[in-house]
C-alpha cells in the first residue's frame, strides 16, 4: 500500500487550480444566455414574473372589485380594491416557489403550505413565507391592465 504524502507545493497547486476553476465558472455563468434572459423563475429563486414591459395582462372588467385574478401563464396575480385601485404581484410564492391559487377575503392564498399575502401590498399576512410577493408596476388604459 502506498502512502499519499501531500507537499506544500501540491496543496498550493491544487488550491490554485480550484480557485481558477471557480473564477472561470463564475465568468461563464455570468455571461450565459440564462443570465441575460431577464426572466426570473422559482427554480432560480428569483420569484419574479415573466412579463415584459407594456404587455397586456388582462381586461379590467375581468378583475373583480375586492378580489383578483391569478394569471398562471404570466406568473402574475392582478388585484383590485373595492375603490377600484389595481395592483399586481408575482404569482410565485416566496416560500417554496408554488404558484398562488386564489384571491379572497383581502388575501392572495398559496395552496402549497398555507401562506397568505395582502392583496393590496403583497406583504405576508400568514406564513410560512417570510418575504412579500414581488410587486409589478401596472397601468390601466382603455379598460385594460398592462405591465409597465
Amino acid at each position: 500500500m502506498t502512502d499519499l504524502l501531500l507537499s506544500r507545493r501540491g496543496v498550493l497547486r491544487g488550491s490554485l487550480v480550484t480557485a481558477l476553476g471557480a473564477v472561470a465558472g463564475y465568468l461563464v455563468a455570468r455571461t450565459s444566455a440564462a443570465a441575460r434572459s431577464g426572466r426570473g423563475t422559482a427554480a432560480a429563486n428569483a420569484y419574479g414574473p415573466s412579463t415584459t414591459p407594456r404587455r397586456l395582462l388582462i381586461r379590467l372588467d375581468r378583475v373583480p372589485q375586492g378580489g383578483g385574478v391569478v394569471l398562471t401563464g404570466d406568473d402574475v396575480v392582478v388585484t383590485r380594491t373595492v375603490a377600484g385601485d389595481v395592483h399586481a404581484f408575482s404569482a410565485i410564492c416566496t416560500h417554496q416557489g408554488c404558484t398562488v391559487a386564489t384571491v379572497a377575503g383581502g388575501t392572495i392564498d398559496c395552496p402549497c403550505h398555507g401562506s397568505r399575502f395582502d392583496a393590496v401590498t403583497g406583504a405576508v399576512r400568514h406564513g410560512p413565507a417570510d418575504r412579500p410577493l414581488a410587486a409589478i408596476a401596472v397601468v390601466v388604459r382603455a379598460g385594460n391592465v398592462y405591465s409597465s
